[in-house]
């Protein structure tokens, strides 16, 4: 009998190969991921342009610079993973690499108007009267606070609560582009964030997919209540039932558990599209590969800022160039 238990009926289980696909758009595809490396693209004409703030009109100090001017500071720090000493630095080098004749805003003013910094709103791209439905996808991750680290742990012997914060992503299945973002403690729930993320989306949403932490009636709910002619798509429970209204006025949950019932769950989910959940999951992956795992500030407010710079990068960098693939048999 082998050591580990779950190996026992290795031989006889049925694997799923992994599916082939291969990248069709291969030089455009490179040339965006070289380009994603490049200064020029985090320093543009029209930063350059607007780098220096407004005069203001109002009783009160004078702010020597824009919101460009601390977004552009900020989305370097996010991307190179920077602190604002470094991050400050790295400005004053391309300014003056540039020749510009640009203040450049010291690490103190990055902390300071980080706090109160507001950043664009993803949204949906070319969201409007004529836009087609948006295909939603939803799911969430850990990101880790900074702390002590593993060195003094082992050092001093002395066990330690991570602490954590909750961070949850809505994309857009057509684009990949971020739409929606919220920032929660770890206490709060997947379902719990469904309406905020609703509410940041611009225009009609056609179908909403979540995976088994969205089987909840509130979701459901906030879904209809919002938009009522989507169809939420969202894994059963192994243990689900039908409600009680099943066969007089049976809900969206309830044909999903009937389908299941009777074709399975492989067939439900090439039948409703669940398969294309596998992309939020990416997106996941793509932030913890781009910009890490954790949250680097130390207030609330500055960390809600730090998501939105990093959403606001990721899309910058989605722009440039994705690949087109296609399945190989």
């Amino acid at each position: 009998m082998p050591l580990l238990p779950f190996k026992l009926n290795q031989d006889r289980r049925h694997h799923f190969p992994c599916q082939q696909r291969k990248v069709t758009n291969w030089p455009a595809y490179d040339a965006s991921l070289r380009q994603r490396g490049s200064l020029t693209v985090w320093f543009t004409d029209e930063a350059v342009a607007t780098w220096a703030a407004e005069p203001r009109t109002t009783r009160g100090g004078q702010s020597r610079y824009s919101s460009v001017a601390i977004l552009t500071a900020l989305t370097l720090r996010a991307v190179f993973r920077l602190a604002y000493r470094q991050a400050e630095g790295l400005i004053g080098s391309i300014v003056g690499l540039l020749g510009l004749s640009l203040r450049v805003p010291d690490h103190t003013t990055l902390s300071r108007r980080a706090a109160t910094l507001d950043v664009p709103r993803p949204g949906n791209a070319g969201a409007g009267a004529d836009s087609e439905p948006l295909h939603l996808l939803v799911d969430s991750t850990g990101l880790k606070l900074c702390g002590k680290g593993e060195w003094l742990l082992e050092k001093h012997g002395t066990a330690t609560r991570r602490s954590w914060r909750m961070l949850h992503l809505g994309v857009d299945v057509e684009t990949g582009r971020i739409v929606a973002s919220t920032l929660t403690s770890k206490d709060m729930d997947d379902a719990s964030q469904v309406g905020p993320l609703l509410d940041q989306v611009a225009g009609a949403v056609a179908s909403f997919t979540g995976d088994g932490g969205y089987d909840q009636d509130r979701v459901y709910d906030s879904v209809a209540e919002r938009h009522p002619d989507a169809a939420v798509v969202v894994s059963p429970r192994a243990n689900a039932v039908p409600s009680d209204t099943a066969e007089t006025a049976p809900t969206q949950r309830d044909g999903h558990v009937q389908h299941i019932a009777e074709h399975g769950r492989m067939a439900w989910q090439n039948a409703s599209g669940y398969n294309k959940r596998a992309r939020v999951e990416a997106t996941m992956a793509r932030w913890k590969q781009v910009i890490g795992g954790e949250l680097r500030a130390h207030t609330d407010e500055r960390r809600a800022t730090e998501v939105a710079v990093a959403v606001h990068a990721l899309n910058l960098m989605l722009e440039l160039g994705r690949p087109s693939y296609v399945r190989m048999a």
